[in-house]
């Protein structure tokens, strides 16, 4: 029975490309691992929604996976991370993986200070979800949020090395300055796009948390945990849908995943799960 779980794929989701970071680190930890990664293209930003229809998309986005005999669902998006989770342990029985826990976890592990930044999308930022998870582990910690919703977009059209980004980015993070923070959550998964330039902007003194990275690795160990790892000896297979697919996907694609994205890209309508 667990030699057919084990061959099963690892689902992914994001509201768009950004959980493409994630895969990309999954694939790093884990490159036996067959995986279907799904991105709500068409509905991109989820940052900007309700909590109502963060909870629907997420739940729709989970059907579409669990229709495609996935073993394990990584939510890939902070905004449903922060949202959504309650809603879907309790609506299906399939191991999830959030990038929430594992960054605020590690975050409150490296800091020196107890004082860590984060910056997320409005909705993420909002609901406070970062703040409860370090506080209720780490009572002394104290968590200073930014809303930077701009850079999901800008992720989302490419614009990562560019002087209007780099402007946007000098902006937003001139206002963590005064707390005195010795570590910063990027609280997003498109994020990790910015963190060389973001590292640069807050200096070696500030530990930058990619989501990205501690995701796969919370992603490897439970599966370990769980016995379903993919032990076959070949390379996992990738395999793309999206809700829309925008004309410059394999170019944004290619920069997320930093190796050329061949496979085939599939359009479906997530309005019918």
């Amino acid at each position: 029975m667990k030699r057919k779980i084990q061959s099963k794929p690892i689902g992914i989701f994001d509201s768009g490309v950004g959980g493409l970071t994630v895969l990309n680190e999954v694939v790093k930890h884990l490159p036996n691992e067959n995986i279907i990664y799904f991105g709500d293209t068409a509905r991109v930003p989820y940052g900007s929604k309700s909590v109502e229809t963060i909870k629907k998309f997420a739940i729709q986005d989970s059907k579409f996976l669990i229709s495609m005999k996935v073993k394990m669902i990584v939510v890939a998006c902070n905004t449903v991370s922060s949202n959504a989770m309650n809603i879907l342990h309790e609506s299906f029985d399939i191991p999830f993986v959030d990038v929430l826990l594992p960054n605020a976890m590690y975050a409150s592990q490296i800091t020196r200070k107890k004082r860590i930044g984060v910056i997320g999308t409005a909705a993420t930022i909002e609901s406070g979800a970062y703040s409860k998870i370090i506080n209720k582990f780490n009572k002394t910690h104290k968590v200073f949020s930014l809303a930077t919703p701009l850079l999901v977009p800008l992720a989302e059209e490419g614009l990562i090395d560019n002087k209007a980004t780099n402007i946007i980015l000098e902006d937003y993070l001139s206002n963590l300055k005064e707390y005195d923070i010795d570590t910063l959550i990027l609280g997003c998964t498109h994020y990790p796009l910015f963190e060389k330039r973001i590292k640069e902007i807050v200096g070696k003194d500030i530990q930058v948390v990619n989501s990205a990275r501690q995701t796969a690795r919370t992603v490897k160990s439970m599966l370990e945990d769980m016995g379903i790892l993919n032990l076959e000896n070949k390379k996992g297979d990738v395999r793309f849908y999206l809700s829309d697919i925008p004309r410059n996907f394999r170019k944004i694609a290619q920069r997320f995943l930093k190796q050329n994205t061949t496979g085939k890209v599939l359009k479906i309508n997530i309005e019918n799960f």
